[in-house]
């Protein structure tokens, strides 16, 4: 196949808007397996489908392993019922670190409010207003450590 289009590292880093230094990156994490033409790179649309691949799971937020073992699965096969279920899965998982991550979140912005109110409160010579604060602080704890 000496015709079919293949890539320099500096083609994709310029297409990714990566490093070169990324790329290798990946291939010394077995992402990528480019051939060598002497010491230059040579990368084939399979590698650069299968970087392509791993910046999507990056941006997922998936690891290296997680993509690593997607990547793995594809073996040339396009959406095999293994890959697709593994997939599903692995974005499931991915999907609830998020949700748990975004209640957190909303925990700490929510004791922040709390504490900016009674801080706000003691700075304007208000001590009701700060004990209402820290009462409402206390409940929030108080509900957050029961749920």
């Amino acid at each position: 196949m000496a015709s079919e289009q293949t890539y320099t590292i500096s083609e994709l880093a310029r297409e990714f808007d990566i490093t070169p230094r990324a790329i290798r990156f990946y291939e010394d994490q077995g992402l990528l397996t480019p051939a060598r033409a002497g010491r230059a790179r040579v990368y084939t649309k399979a590698d650069r489908t299968r970087l392509k691949l791993t910046l999507r799971g990056k941006r997922l937020g998936l690891s290296l392993a997680e993509i690593s073992e997607l990547l793995d699965m594809y073996g040339g096969v396009r959406n095999s019922a293994q890959q697709l279920e593994r997939f599903v899965k692995v974005l499931a998982e991915r999907r609830a670190a998020l949700e748990q991550q975004r209640r957190d979140i909303e925990a700490v912005l929510l004791e922040i409010d709390s504490l900016d109110r009674q801080c706000h409160a003691l700075l304007g010579h208000n001590p009701e207003g700060a004990a209402a604060a820290r009462a409402e602080l206390d409940r929030h704890i108080d509900s957050a450590s029961t749920a």
